[in-house]
């Protein structure tokens, strides 16, 4: 794995077609600029491994695709930026082709297109609900003014608040309903304040900003509390990290267990050992191949949570950047992450030794073993940390559970357990 990206955004078709896959905030930038809402004299500027830019330097050209492999630009590279393990790749892109899928794309329209129709209106940036005083505000202006108001969702990485993207879009149309001739444009634009005023800027030569204070039109409100239901209702992971022998996948299915029992939640378990038998096999245990298998369980836990279930992985996960990675997938996919220390010390963990790996590592027969001869970083963002030395599976699982319910994740008492009468 480059950088905790997973090594299949990273393809070599031979010398003419070195490609990458940037991440989401780069992907939306790029569709920004190839649609013509930022200037596309400035270049575009994407992160890569050091080995991909040592492997791009032959031609100074780099494809870039989206995620399904589709070619969405060319960068001719003029500039680089070393820092660290990473370098910056700048310069002009020639577009190859625009994204044809996803939701509400026939709301993705160029400010050329837009301004062609509307070369009398005012830009509205939308990151949130419109409340009822929205409405009457944007309404009383383009009476006043006579102006088209143009209703601009920003549904790129980190703009919509408290939606999802689609949600979002969703949630403009229902109120665009109480505008008279409100026109809603759809644009990928990531989050940030110089961003959003630069889009508004790109749509209409005015710009009417709204302050989101208020409640929301009853159809409005539907759709915000259908897209982001309460938290005990929505897409939950919950990661367990500690030493081989720490107790985490003990401690797993002892909380799979209990959601299976109250019933009001869909659980699916992603044990380390379970998924390297199925969804990782063929995988090593070299830093890189630890790294790809905690991705991939990170991507199958982000789009369990974002469906409304529950994933629980207890997985080994020793670097900070690749747990940093996972939450960073669940939390983009709508989901909660809650990540669990079981900080079992080392020598209670060798003690136990069930599978007599530790003795195996000691004698050199296992090689980059966490905890021996590889390192196990400690998380400082863990929302809870269990020792279970000495402890009973219901007194550590309590810890955890408490936890849950403090947060609102979980309710006290599910309907399915609730008395009858």
């Amino acid at each position: 794995m480059f950088h905790g990206r997973d090594p299949s955004r990273w393809h070599n078709r031979g010398v003419n077609r070195a490609q990458w896959t940037p991440t989401p905030v780069e992907l939306a930038d790029l569709e920004l600029l190839s649609s013509g809402v930022i200037d596309s004299s400035r270049g575009f500027r994407v992160a890569v491994p050091t080995a991909i830019s040592a492997a791009v330097a032959a031609t100074d050209t780099l494809e870039l695709i989206d995620p399904e492999g589709v070619p969405l630009a060319r960068l001719t590279v003029e500039s680089r930026l070393a820092a660290g393990a990473t370098v910056t790749l700048a310069g002009p892109v020639e577009p190859l082709a625009h994204t044809e899928f996803g939701p509400f794309r026939r709301y993705h329209r160029t400010p050329a297109e837009v301004r062609n129709e509307n070369p009398e209106a005012f830009a509205v940036p939308v990151t949130a609900i419109l409340s009822t005083s929205d409405v009457d505000a944007v309404r009383a202006h383009a009476a006043e003014t006579g102006r088209t108001p143009l209703l601009l969702a920003l549904t790129g990485p980190g703009s919509p608040q408290d939606l999802s993207a689609p949600g979002l879009v969703r949630a403009t149309l229902a109120a665009a309903r109480d505008i008279p001739d409100a026109v809603v444009v759809a644009v990928a634009a990531a989050a940030g304040q110089h961003r959003s005023a630069e889009v508004a800027a790109a749509y209409a030569d005015e710009t009417f900003s709204v302050d989101g204070e208020g409640e929301p039109s009853a159809a409005v409100a539907r759709i915000r509390d259908q897209d982001r239901p309460p938290l005990d209702r929505r897409g939950l992971v919950v990661f367990f990290t500690g030493l081989s022998g720490s107790g985490k996948s003990t401690l797993a299915r002892a909380l799979h267990d209990v959601l299976l029992e109250r019933g009001d939640r869909t659980v699916t378990s992603l044990d380390g050992d379970v998924v390297r038998h199925h969804l990782s096999k063929g995988l090593g245990f070299s830093r890189a191949d630890r790294e790809t298998n905690i991705a991939r369980i990170g991507w199958v836990a982000a789009e369990i949570s974002r469906h409304g279930g529950v994933a629980i992985c207890s997985p080994i996960a020793p670097f900070d950047a690749t747990r940093k990675l996972v939450r960073g997938m669940v939390e983009a996919a709508g989901g909660g992450f809650v990540l669990v220390h079981v900080a079992t010390p080392l020598e209670e963990c060798e003690r136990r030794d069930r599978k007599g790996l530790y003795a195996k590592a000691r004698a050199g027969r296992i090689p980059e073993f966490t905890g021996i001869s590889s390192p196990y970083e400690k998380p400082a963002d863990a929302r809870v940390s269990v020792d279970t030395t000495g402890r009973s599976i219901d007194d550590a699982l309590a810890a955890v559970l408490d936890v849950l319910y403090l947060d609102g994740r979980l309710s006290r008492s599910p309907a399915a357990l609730a008395p009858e009468g």
